[in-house]
C-alpha cells in the first residue's frame, strides 16, 4: 500500500499523487488505524458515475425500500403428504396423526433499497432459494410478508415457462410476453436477444426447443430474462452458465444492468461472483437471518462458520487492501463499459 497522503478526488476528477500515480479516491494514511477505510464507496454512483440511461420505470422514490421483508416465515411438511383414510374424513374431519413440519424460514426482517446489490449466503438447505421465490411471489409465506414495490426479472429457473414442442422463436415471444412485454417490444429486441444467446441458437430458431442442448436452452433463457425492463433482478446460481466466453458475456450483461441503477438480489456459492457484484451481504443459517453487513465481512463470517479453523480471516489491513483492490477492478471495468457505450453511440 502506498504512503501517498494526498486527498483524492472522485471518479472523473483524478488527482496526481506524490508517487506519480493517478488516484481515484482518498487513500489510507500512514497514521490511520488498521482497517480504516476512508469514504468507502458502495456503488458506482458514490464514485461520481451517474446511472446509465435506461427504459426502466421506477414506481418508488429514491431512498425508499423496494423490498421490505417483515417477520417472514414459511413452514413445510417433512416427507410426503399421507392420504387420509375414509374413517378419518367422516369421523375426524382430518388426519388423526400429528403433522411433522419444520420452519424453512422464520422471523426474517430486512429491507433492500433502490440500486442496492445484495448477496445471500448460507449452507445448503438454509432457505436461500426459498427466500428468493417468496420475494419473486412464487411461494406464499405462512407468517409475515414480503412487500416488493417494483417489477421483478427472475433469473431463478431460466427455462421455466419454455415449452419443448414450440420452436425457440415461439418460446422467445411466449416467455417475454408472459413477463409483460408487448409484441412490438419483443420485435424490437428480438435480434439482440438471439445475438446474445449465440450463433447456435440463431441457427436453430425454428427447431423445437426440446432439441436444444441444455447449454443452448439456458443461454436463451438468460438472454430473454435479462432483456426485461424490470427494476429488480433476482438471481439464483445461474451466472456461471455456458463456456468461459459466454460466462463473461453474462457478467458484462449483469454489470450493465447494475450500471442502470437496478437492484440486485443474488444467491450464490461463488465468493468471486458475490464479491464482484454485491456490496451488501445477508447470511442465512438454519432458516434465520444471522448476519447483515458489507459483503466481504459477511463472506468471511460464513466461511469461518463453515470451515472453522480451516478459514484464515484476513487482518484488518489485508481486508482493506482487498476491498480497495476490488474497487479498483470495478472502476476499471466500468470505465471500459463507458468507453464501449460511447463507441457504440458514435459508431
Amino acid at each position: 500500500m502506498s504512503d501517498d497522503t494526498t486527498q483524492l478526488g472522485p471518479i472523473g476528477e483524478p488527482v496526481m499523487g506524490e508517487n506519480g500515480k493517478l488516484r481515484w479516491r482518498p487513500e489510507r494514511r500512514k497514521n490511520d488505524p488498521p482497517g480504516y477505510d476512508p469514504e468507502h464507496k458502495s456503488t458506482m454512483a458514490d464514485y461520481g458515475f451517474p446511472p446509465v440511461p435506461s427504459t426502466v420505470e421506477w414506481k418508488t422514490d429514491p431512498g425508499r425500500p423496494v423490498i421490505e421483508v417483515d417477520n417472514l416465515g414459511i413452514e413445510f411438511l417433512r416427507g410426503r403428504k399421507r392420504n387420509l383414510s375414509l374413517r378419518e374424513i367422516i369421523f375426524r374431519g382430518g388426519s388423526a396423526h400429528e403433522k411433522d413440519t419444520f420452519w424453512a424460514l422464520r422471523n426474517l426482517n430486512f429491507t433492500v433499497g433502490r440500486g442496492e446489490a445484495v448477496g445471500l449466503v448460507g449452507g445448503n438447505g438454509g432457505g436461500k432459494s426459498t427466500l428468493l421465490k417468496m420475494i419473486a411471489g412464487t411461494l406464499l409465506p405462512d407468517e409475515g410478508k414480503a412487500t416488493v414495490r417494483e417489477g421483478v426479472a427472475p433469473l431463478i429457473e431460466l427455462t421455466g415457462g419454455f415449452i419443448g414442442e414450440l420452436s425457440a422463436r415461439e418460446n422467445v415471444y411466449l416467455t417475454a410476453g408472459l413477463h409483460g412485454m408487448a409484441r412490438e417490444e419483443i420485435d424490437a429486441r428480438f435480434d439482440d436477444i438471439v445475438d446474445f444467446a449465440g450463433p447456435q441458437v440463431r441457427a436453430g430458431l425454428d427447431v423445437p426447443f426440446r432439441h436444444f442442448s441444455s447449454g443452448m436452452q439456458v443461454r436463451l433463457g438468460f438472454s430473454v430474462i435479462t432483456c426485461l425492463d424490470e427494476p429488480i433482478i433476482l438471481v439464483d446460481e445461474v451466472l456461471a452458465v455456458g463456456d468461459a466466453a459466454f460466462r463473461e458475456k453474462c457478467y458484462n450483461r449483469m454489470e450493465n444492468l447494475l450500471d442502470q441503477g437496478r437492484t440486485l438480489f443474488l444467491v450464490s456459492h461463488s465468493s468471486a461472483d458475490l464479491l464482484r457484484f454485491c456490496t451488501r451481504g445477508l447470511y442465512l443459517n438454519g432458516g434465520e437471518l444471522v448476519g447483515d453487513g458489507p459483503m466481504d465481512e459477511i463472506m468471511d463470517r460464513y466461511m469461518s462458520d463453515l470451515l472453522g479453523d480451516g478459514h484464515q480471516l484476513p487482518t484488518p489491513e489485508e481486508a482493506v487492501d482487498r476491498r480497495l483492490a476490488r474497487e479498483d477492478a470495478q472502476i476499471k471495468r466500468r470505465l471500459k463499459r463507458e468507453a464501449d457505450r460511447a463507441s457504440a453511440v458514435s459508431g
